[in-house]
């Protein structure tokens, strides 16, 4: 009988070692570790993959070259309608995986310099008490711990689940699938049906609601999934996976309906979970929710006073840029007067479909409920692009205003580039801007954007 193995050898401290301790190099750990450490004090950051978190890695990042990449098949077809006469093209998988992981690196370099006056472990953190946190076999004393592991794909228990791949494996597969089933009707999953299609799939979405997007401006989600049909996307609601069975010909994706599909890739984009597992979390006495999400109060503070958590860990709003705002407002509590603050209002946002959707503020059915008297003003049209491309896409804008203040509460855009459009109309809205506002403004013409400033008469 072989001997167990001995036990690992703990190097424990025995005092603060450092002022915070970081758990997770993604953008809101990195973000506060640096500035943390900008402003004199002693901080480790702890990471056990490659720096930048998700969204440098798996998401935001990859997931934007990729839809770039995805929009040029119909470049190519809309140019003939200008003149140009475009010659045969193809699409190498190969080569978008290989740019893009160069790319990535040079992200991570990024990434690393930035924390330059932090000391940087490579390994998994785990909690031991409310002031240590072990690295491999090594302990580590802090005065304040920050949880920043951010979230990771769910996966649903469904027969065959072992034969799909989420988010995390899309960008690298070996072969392009000619065939991709995305399983989902989220903005992850819009997206990844989206870019897919471009590259060339034949891509099938399927999710069990009504209509995809749920949660966004009503409107705005039939207006999307029909132009995203447009282009090429079949999405089947109301409808979900009974079973996935590998055959000959790939993978046989069995339906509640008892339809079938056939693929050679299935993609769930189902939702993500805070990433928790292994922390030691319920060790300390961290209160978490159902989900695992750590619940914090007032300063990203837990119910353990010396820890603390942000981004996407704490399940409350899961965007980048929302992160690095909860990290700043962290590091001022901890090392400042403690003055900056972030708002969860207004806060703008973008889906990658094709086209894309930009949107801030409220739903038509939020400020309904929310005010009660509202004006919607609506803009359904071809942009001049299309007049001469041949495309048959059309662009949504639309304004939501309170009636009684007219103030503008709500502004949707679908069509190209509406998170960059969108995002200036955002610092007005964050302003108070109201409706009279916009209509006072010169629209620059001609654009898609003078639309916002243009529409005179409310729709409903």
């Amino acid at each position: 009988m072989a001997r167990p193995a001995p036990p690992v050898k703990v190097l424990r401290m025995t005092h603060p070692e450092f002022d915070l301790f970081v758990i997770g190099g993604g953008s809101g750990g990195v973000r506060a570790a640096r500035m943390a450490a900008a402003l004199g004090a002693r901080v480790a950051l702890a990471e056990s993959a490659a720096m930048g978190g998700t969204c440098v890695n798996l998401g935001c990042i990859p997931k934007k070259l990729y839809s770039y990449a995805a929009h040029f098949s119909d470049s190519f077809a809309e140019a003939r309608g200008f003149g140009w006469t475009v010659g045969a093209s193809s699409f190498d998988w190969q080569t978008l995986k290989t740019n893009r992981a160069r790319e990535i690196s040079r992200l991570n370099g990024i990434y690393e310099s930035l924390l330059a006056k932090v000391h940087v472990l490579r390994g998994r953190a785990t909690l031991i008490d409310a002031h240590t946190v072990a690295v491999g076999d090594a302990q580590f004393g802090a005065k304040r711990i920050l949880v920043a592991t951010g979230g990771w794909p769910l996966v649903p228990d469904v027969p065959g689940r072992e034969h799909v791949i989420t988010s995390n494996e899309i960008f690298d597969l070996a072969a392009f699938p000619k065939r991709l089933v995305v399983v989902g009707g989220g903005y992850i999953a819009s997206e990844f049906a989206s870019i897919f299609n471009g590259l060339g799939s034949s891509v099938v979405q399927l999710y069990r609601g009504e209509q995809i997007l749920r949660g966004f401006d009503a409107e705005v989600r039939q207006f999307a999934a029909d132009e995203m049909a447009k282009h090429g996307v079949t999405i089947r609601v109301s409808t979900d996976v009974r079973s996935i069975e590998k055959t000959a010909d790939g993978l046989l994706v069995t339906l509640t309906d008892n339809s079938t599909v056939h693929a050679d890739t299935v993609l769930y984009a189902t939702g993500r979970a805070p990433n928790v597992n292994g922390l030691g979390l319920d060790r300390v006495g961290v209160e978490q929710r159902k989900n695992g999400a750590v619940i914090v109060h007032e300063n990203f503070q837990s119910s353990v006073p010396s820890i603390y958590a942000l981004g996407d860990v704490t399940d409350r709003v899961q965007l980048t840029p929302v992160a690095l705002g909860e990290a700043m407002q962290l590091v001022a509590h901890l090392f400042t007067d403690g003055t900056r603050t972030i708002s969860y209002d207004n806060i703008p946002t973008a889906v990658f479909t094709h086209p894309n959707i930009g949107t801030v503020g409220l739903t038509e059915e939020q400020a309904r409920s929310q005010f009660g008297a509202v004006r919607v003003y609506r803009s359904n049209f071809k942009a001049l692009k299309h007049t001469l491309s041949g495309g048959t896409e059309r662009t949504l804008m639309k304004l939501v205003v309170d009636d009684a203040t007219d103030r503008v509460v709500g502004l949707h855009m679908v069509g190209t580039d509406a998170g960059e459009i969108v995002q200036g109309f955002a610092v007005a809205m964050k302003c108070g801007a109201t409706k009279a506002m916009f209509d006072s403004t010169i629209g620059i013409h001609p654009t898609m954007a003078e639309e916002f400033v243009t529409m005179r008469d409310a729709v409903s």
